[in-house]
């Protein structure tokens, strides 16, 4: 397949559509999560999912261009996804939407450190000062002032290690698997996971709510999408950084529609976790300074 030629202009065009979907997204979870349960919605999402990816299934080949030799791995990837995207969720309805957000970013430095654990990769000392400066940002966004760790905090991080987990797991998919793969065995697999538990808690959701779900099973299955296509022409050190602005993006919306206030500790942790993102992009070769791609 011929590969786009490299147009920072078209990158950027479709960076607009990821994070215009991933704030939206985080929004239509809130609204969601105030009537129907986070399983519930959930399993929504992966159905709601199939259906609208299946133009791209079908223009890479039906059925048989989604086969797979590593159901085993699909499933184990997808298990911890999913328990990561719970507790994205429920992170929501429990803390600014700027917490979330700021402590997401830090699931690229767990990445890298579990990509050295698992996958062989090196890690320089300059992305050991990155991880530092990440728990350093984490630190001061949920201990303001030397307050308690609140459960909503502590759960947005166990969900940006798990987003971690899952991260490592699909650049090994990668490696046998299309991208259309790994994401039509997502929503099938936590389809599957998600049944039981969404069907025990199971309402008829609103006609309010049915649009959320719409919303968030739209946003769940193209954002992603729009992320590799901006991938496809300019490398991660040009499209990474555009994505450091859904930390501010995500920060307004919540200002503006919840009336959610930053003070002096948020905005510092987020500066602290963007600027470990910045340094978990350079890579430091036997020639000299250079920035690479992230992990």
């Amino acid at each position: 397949m011929h590969s786009p030629a490299p147009s920072i202009a078209r990158a950027a065009a479709w960076m607009v559509g990821w994070l215009t979907l991933m704030v939206v997204i985080a929004v239509a979870g809130r609204e969601a999560t105030r009537e129907l349960s986070v399983f519930q919605i959930m399993l929504m999402r992966s159905v709601i999912g199939m259906a609208m990816l299946w133009p791209l299934v079908h223009a890479a080949g039906g059925l048989a261009a989604v086969k797979t030799m590593r159901l085993r791995q699909h499933t184990v990837r997808n298990a911890v996804h999913y328990a990561a995207q719970y507790g994205w969720f429920v992170a929501l309805t429990m803390i600014p939407l700027a917490h979330v957000v700021s402590i997401e970013f830090t699931m690229p430095i767990w990445s890298a450190a579990l990509a050295v654990a698992f996958l062989g990769e090196r890690m320089s000392g300059l992305k050991w000062v990155a991880v530092l400066l990440g728990l350093v940002g984490v630190a001061v966004i949920v201990r303001p002032g030397g307050g308690e760790v609140s459960l909503g905090q502590m759960i947005a991080l166990a969900a940006a290690l798990g987003f971690a987990v899952s991260v490592v797991l699909v650049k090994s998919l990668t490696r046998t698997d299309a991208a259309v793969t790994i994401s039509f065995w997502m929503l099938v697999v936590q389809s599957a996971i998600g049944l039981v538990p969404a069907l025990w808690v199971w309402q008829w959701p609103s006609a309010q709510v049915w649009g959320w779900v719409v919303v968030i099973a739209f946003c769940g299955t193209y954002s992603h999408y729009c992320f590799a296509r901006a991938m496809q022409h300019a490398d991660a050190t040009v499209v990474v950084p555009m994505d450091f602005l859904r930390v501010p993006l995500t920060a307004l919306v919540g200002w503006l529609m919840y009336a959610e206030g930053l003070d002096l500790f948020t905005v510092l942790g987020i500066a602290l976790i963007l600027a470990a993102n910045l340094l978990n992009l350079v890579r430091l070769p036997a020639g000299g300074w250079r920035v690479g791609r992230r992990v």
